[in-house]
């Protein structure tokens, strides 16, 4: 079985996008065929400067290696190496109906604000059924929130394979365990978007200075408070051990203890936690050329089945060029 997970590069990784999907990707690596790649041709809808997404591109690739990806599990390759996909894209497009795409969150959502969406962001669900057809997968990890790009995936591939005959692999959606609560540093979730981020790699002082700024409730030090509630118990739960968290939960119900404390024990516990991986990438980091192999490397696998695939279509729709030289 083959799994397939793709994450933007349009900006440095935050506690959200790691324990909301960046673990759960890693861990499947050790039970399945498994395609990892950087989307920066998807990041274009956002990201409009080249040396800014050149280096968001880079960071991405150090980064996941880092966390644990394994070039020996996993194949790891940036999107935009594999320019098949972007030809699988035209073929899906061609048969793709209008209403579908006006449908999708991400545009329906722009629109919805009275913000500009542009054909980039109208055809954003083709280019991501062609990333996960073009390698026959089986299996995409993805949040609820992403569940309807499956469907149109799978809606795509059904009509292309009605029309054309059994062309397409059906993947199917395996949703991300979602009980994990990744607030920001104002209690509501964590994203880019709201500026309230905690980056995985920033330096160590610069985060604690940050989590010592975390927003808490003005309730008085005596009081119990639920720690299940509190997101700044919240976050230390996700970088403590089991002993922590339950001698932590007690401080917070017993009561008599300023947020003060919870939030040096959160930077102490953070700074273990990640201590590991930042090791790791500073390894990486100094390493370009072994970078370099990993990401060609990867390439050459993805693109050997982006070009099966792609031929397979082509063939199937009458653009297959003679003899599929």
């Amino acid at each position: 079985m083959r799994v397939l997970s793709g994450i933007q590069p349009t900006g440095r990784f935050h506690w959200g996008n790691y324990f909301g999907a960046i673990n759960q990707y890693i861990d499947l690596q050790h039970e399945d065929a498994a395609f990892y790649f950087i989307a920066n041709l998807h990041a274009l809808t956002t990201v409009r400067d080249p040396e800014v997404l050149q280096q968001y591109t880079r960071d991405a690739a150090i980064d996941l290696l880092a966390l644990g990806l394994d070039p020996e599990h996993a194949v790891l390759f940036v999107q935009s190496d594999i320019p098949e996909v972007s030809e699988l894209t035209w073929l899906l497009l061609t048969g793709t109906p209008m209403g579908l795409l006006e449908r999708c969150h991400a545009y329906k959502d722009k629109k919805a604000r009275g913000l500009s969406a542009d054909a980039g962001l109208f055809n954003y669900p083709v280019l991501m059924a062609a990333d996960i057809l073009a390698y026959d997968s089986d299996t995409v990890p993805v949040g609820a929130d992403q569940l309807q790009h499956i469907e149109v995936c799978r809606d795509l591939a059904a009509s292309f394979n009605h029309q054309y005959g059994d062309v397409f692999q059906m993947p199917k959606a395996k949703i991300l365990d979602a009980s994990a609560k990744v607030p920001g540093v104002d209690g509501e979730k964590m994203s880019k978007s709201y500026n309230n981020t905690l980056e995985l790699f920033e330096d160590p002082k610069a985060q604690r200075k940050k989590i010592m700024r975390i927003t808490t409730d003005s309730r008085p030090m005596e009081d119990s408070k639920e720690p299940e509630s509190d997101h700044l118990y919240q976050l230390f739960s996700l970088v403590s051990t089991d002993a922590a968290r339950e001698e932590m939960a007690a401080l917070y119900r017993q009561g008599g203890f300023g947020y003060g404390e919870v939030k040096k024990a959160l930077a102490e516990a953070a700074e273990n936690y990640f201590a590991p991986a930042r090791a790791a990438r500073e390894e990486w980091a100094a390493a370009p050329d072994r970078v370099d192999q990993v990401l060609g490397d990867g390439a050459a696998v993805a693109r050997k089945s982006a070009k099966e695939v792609l031929q397979r279509a082509s063939e199937a729709c009458g653009t297959a060029r003679s003899g599929g030289k």
